[in-house]
């Protein structure tokens, strides 16, 4: 049977294991939309900083994401990982970045959660396919990767490559209540999909300034006034037209040996197919007028 959000969803806690940098702020998001929050930390310190940190951010995030008028959820502190995530209708992973203590904290909460609760990981490094060595029930475990939030509300949400699609089609529909802007990952990718975009933008930035073509501050103001429009990546490249793209791709593949063959080969296919952007009147989006 597919998974469907309990009915007492918006009665029940989410539980956060781990009260680090981002496992405050997530609590901070998740009080500000009027859920209850219980905070696990084997550090008596960081629960109490946690705790202090959403009480003090609590008003700016409702703010930034405009949760004005939502109720604020009570944050609860546990140092007993069982009672923290009992009767939580979602748990949250945000421990340290080593592989072998995220397996272990996964194996705990597939034993410690209620039946019916989502178990996800935040990491930014490690795909949940690699944690679930230990878990008997995978299918209600996925990576849900927080940005930093309030500021950069996106969640990536990522299959452990066993996950039930329905869990990740209930969280696309639960978190907006939230103010994030969740973003369906279609296959397992190292990075998601901003880390990679921004992994290749950095890159080339770094490039730019260690070539000598640019001092950084050239870099940065260019990218001001690019990004302040607000044109999204492939929108840009419609505008420009996507045969002038594929032209300059494979100019830098002829200078460039060994970049990867797969975005000429996106290309060409849409363009063999006419599909050149704004000027056909498709490109990677429609545009019938």
């Amino acid at each position: 049977m597919s998974y469907t959000l309990p009915s007492d969803v918006d009665d029940r806690p989410i539980a956060i294991d781990g009260a680090g940098v981002l496992g405050r702020r997530i609590a901070s998001v998740f009080a500000a939309g009027g859920t209850d929050v219980r905070i696990f930390d084997v550090s008596q310190a960081q629960r109490e900083a946690a705790r202090d940190y959403v009480n003090e951010q609590v008003q700016r995030v409702k703010t930034t994401l405009n949760l004005a008028g939502s109720r604020t959820g009570q944050v609860s502190l546990f140092d007993d990982l069982a009672q923290a995530v009992r009767g939580a209708w979602m748990v949250i992973e945000a421990i340290r970045e080593r592989l072998d203590l995220k397996r272990e904290a996964f194996g705990q909460l597939d034993e410690v959660a209620d039946a019916d609760a989502i178990l996800a990981s935040n990491s930014s490094s490690f795909p949940t396919s690699r944690l679930i060595g230990n878990v008997k029930h995978p299918e209600r475990v996925l990576n849900t990767h927080y940005q930093q939030p309030p500021e950069l509300n996106a969640v990536e949400l990522m299959s452990c490559g066993k996950t039930d699609e329905a869990v990740i089609d209930a969280l696309m529909e639960k978190i907006p209540q939230y103010g994030l802007v969740p973003f369906r990952v279609r296959r397992e990718s190292d990075g998601f999909i901003f880390n990679r975009v921004w992994a290749a933008i950095k890159r080339e930035c770094l490039m730019v300034v260690e070539e000598g073509v640019a001092a950084p501050e050239d870099v940065d103001g260019m990218w001001s006034i690019f990004t302040a429009p607000g044109i999204p990546p492939f929108r840009l490249m419609d505008r420009v037209g996507l045969d002038v793209v594929l032209n300059i791709e494979e100019h830098y593949a002829s200078v460039r040996p060994g970049l990867p063959e797969g975005p000429r080969k996106l290309l060409h296919q849409l363009v063999d197919e006419g599909k050149l952007g704004v000027k056909s009147g498709h490109g990677f989006y429609n545009y019938p007028d």
